[in-house]
């Protein structure tokens, strides 16, 4: 049943189809199909919650709303009602971990939304001068991470959903950011670090409630260094993955054990990229496991060292002739990494930040969930993992 269209409530009827991959014949299911952009969460935040539910963001309507999918029916429920000109930020929505609850900004604002009664809460205003950037939630569901830059658009143009304008020039410009942490519960606000420098990337540990980490953004190969871990009840904070001459790793996120922080990165330069490497790394910066990775990727996913997924790169897109529009998969097999072994075609563009691939592994391992624009419209995909060496290999050009 359709309730009024375009409001919040409404139970948008499935769209999903599935068909088998050209390539490799494995299960691909279309989960949105809508004469607008779909995308899902970002990759290092969870969209999966509940018996089955999905969150995603939805241009229908013409105006960006969020949205929980049903895994098992397919049937989409609009959890919002925003307005057509007011800034959003949907894809950076983040889940709490413990309770029926998730967190998105609006209109300068960090709103909380309850995903049973849909009743929404303002718990945070950005101040005159900043702008928002990333958030996570801690694990015990208690505080909401989440990074406050300063607002240079007076002198900067920058448009970071839209191909990183001004990229280059903010992180040179060296702003004033901070890591703020506001109460879930009592909207108490505090202030857990601030510098002279472009701070990014707040994610929280999924199982250690007092760890988050954070980056020095900007060009890889211009930042001091790129990952660092900070600890909210001492107020330390060090580097991790500590990086030689010419050697550049990011894309940084948890796995799923909450204690071991994923990355991936290259050595050589940004027009020679001699080596592709990727590993693991202790929150602690000890227990370093890195292995040599010979395809270049946008974005890596993994829950742990077992089995990981790419997506290829930007710029190749759509030259299928190099399979660089696929998703890749690798498995360790104790000592390295066997592949990459083609799981299926995405066929995205990266055209925008909300059409990246942006491939994340479900919480059990069985699934790869990611979006394409191969229709045109940016839409969620969700593609079965078969058994690794059923797949097809990725040979080097």
């Amino acid at each position: 049943m359709i309730l009024t269209s375009g409001a919040k409530g409404t139970i948008w009827p499935s769209e999903r189809r599935s068909f088998q991959d050209q390539l490799t014949g494995v299960t691909v299911t279309q989960l949105t199909d809508y004469r607008s952009h779909s995308f899902h969460i970002y990759f290092t935040n969870n969209g999966f919650y509940g018996e089955g539910k999905l969150l995603f963001g939805s241009d229908r309507g013409n105006v960006t709303n969020l949205f929980s999918l049903d895994l098992h029916t397919g049937e989409m429920t609009q959890l919002t009602d925003l307005q057509r000109g007011l800034a959003s930020r949907i894809q950076g929505t983040f889940l709490n971990p413990t309770r029926s609850e998730a967190y998105y900004y609006y209109n300068g604002t960090i709103v909380a939304i309850d995903l049973q009664t849909l009743e929404e809460r303002t718990l945070y205003t950005v101040p005159d001068g900043y702008t928002f950037g990333s958030m996570s939630c801690t694990s015990d569901g208690n505080k909401l991470c989440f990074g406050l830059n300063e607002d240079l658009s007076g002198r900067i143009h920058m448009d970071m959903s839209n191909g990183y304008a001004g990229f280059e020039a903010y992180f040179s410009a060296k702003p004033h950011c901070m890591i703020m942490e506001v109460s879930t519960v009592s909207g108490v606000v505090q202030v857990l670090y601030e510098d002279q420098l472009w701070l990014g990337h707040i994610n929280t540990s999924p199982t250690q409630p007092n760890l988050l980490t954070f980056c020095h953004e900007g060009p890889w190969d211009m930042i001091d260094h790129r990952i660092w871990v900070f600890d909210m009840n001492s107020g330390r904070h060090w580097k991790v993955r500590d990086t030689k001459a010419n050697e550049y790793v990011g894309h940084e996120y948890w796995m799923k054990d909450g204690i071991h922080i994923g990355y991936h990165g290259y050595t050589g330069s940004l027009t020679d990229h001699n080596g592709k490497i990727i590993g693991s790394v202790h929150y602690d910066n000890s227990h370093v496991e890195e292995y040599s990775f010979p395809f270049q990727n946008m974005h890596v996913h993994s829950n742990d060292l077992n089995l990981v997924v790419g997506d290829g790169q930007q710029t190749n897109a759509y030259h299928g002739q190099q399979l660089q529009d696929t998703l890749q998969l690798w498995k360790h097999d104790g000592s390295g990494f066997q592949g990459p072994r083609i799981l299926c075609k995405h066929r995205g563009s990266f055209h925008t930040q909300s059409l990246h691939v942006h491939p994340r592994l479900s919480p059990d391992g069985r699934h790869v969930l990611f979006t394409s624009d191969m229709s045109g419209y940016g839409n969620l995909y969700m593609v079965d993992v078969p058994e690794f060496e059923s797949l097809p290999e990725h040979k080097l050009d």
